[in-house]
């Protein structure tokens, strides 16, 4: 799938507003089943009270600016917050928005995606999970995620027991910032669910036929994986996909699960 990126004259803020304008192509965010994402009906989650808070083997990272602090405003959400099994696997992503922007400006941007996955998507709410920018800044993306796993809709059939993670910008060729590798590997520290190296594989069963996997496929991918793994799209950029070992490593070492010590799963 082709991804689109686009520069103008405007400046950095016209450059991202026009690059969300065109998300249905660069960034290939569906659903499986997440009610009010696409479809109705369930994908596994489960609605605002019935969903334990998992066991955390490190705790929430420092400084995540939540939805009150960038802005979200929460009249846009509809019904109640949905949430999924224990965190096994996290997604990385890229928004394809352009690289040149003030982090300043990023509760904006955030504001834009949000209305635009609600407004023309159809959705519920964000369908991220988190995000964060170029300068390590990590936001609560999907509502409800800070205390317990809400059920995002950012990887076609695989929402279910999953975190989505997506920086923005592009990062097909220029590698991401060390900032960005950390932060994503903060969250990966903490959302996934106690006993999970960051290293190793695990096995997800695909909820329905709009990825590279039939709905009922039992896949096994790796703990921390890019959109591309399970998608037919170049997400999250060829860059920051070849960054993954460095953040599976760098989650490791945050969980205290042998940093340095080679993994037990398949190579």
């Amino acid at each position: 799938m082709r991804q689109i990126r686009i520069t103008t004259a405007d400046g950095p803020r016209r450059r991202w507003a026009l690059a969300a304008a065109v998300l249905p192509l660069a960034l290939l965010v569906t659903w499986d089943g997440v009610p009010g994402a696409g479809e109705a009906g369930g994908g596994g989650g489960q609605p605002d009270g019935g969903a334990a808070t998992a066991q955390r083997a490190t705790a929430r990272p420092e400084g995540i600016m939540t939805r009150q602090e960038w802005g979200a405003d929460e009249s846009l959400r509809s019904g109640p917050t949905t949430y999924t099994g224990a965190v096994k696997a996290v997604f990385v992503h890229h928004t394809a928005h352009d690289d040149v922007y003030d982090c300043a400006e990023v509760p904006e941007m955030l504001r834009e995606m949000y209305g635009y996955h609600v407004g023309r998507r159809g959705w519920d709410d964000l369908g991220y999970n988190f995000l964060v920018d170029r300068c390590g800044t990590i936001y609560e993306g999907r509502a409800g995620g800070l205390e317990r796993d809400a059920y995002g809709a950012h990887t076609e059939g695989f929402n279910s027991d999953t975190v989505g993670v997506a920086v923005l910008g592009t990062f097909d060729d220029a590698p991401p910032p060390q900032a960005v590798l950390d932060a994503i590997a903060r969250v990966a520290a903490w959302k996934l669910r106690s006993g999970v190296d960051p290293r190793e594989h695990t096995q997800l069963v695909s909820t329905n036929d709009d990825s590279r996997f039939g709905e009922g496929e039992a896949v096994d991918v790796e703990v921390i994986s890019g959109h591309r793994d399970t998608s037919y799209t170049d997400c999250p950029g060829d860059a920051l996909q070849e960054a993954l070992p460095a953040i599976r490593a760098e989650a490791a070492r945050l969980r205290g699960d042998g940093a340095g010590a080679e993994p037990s799963g398949p190579p």
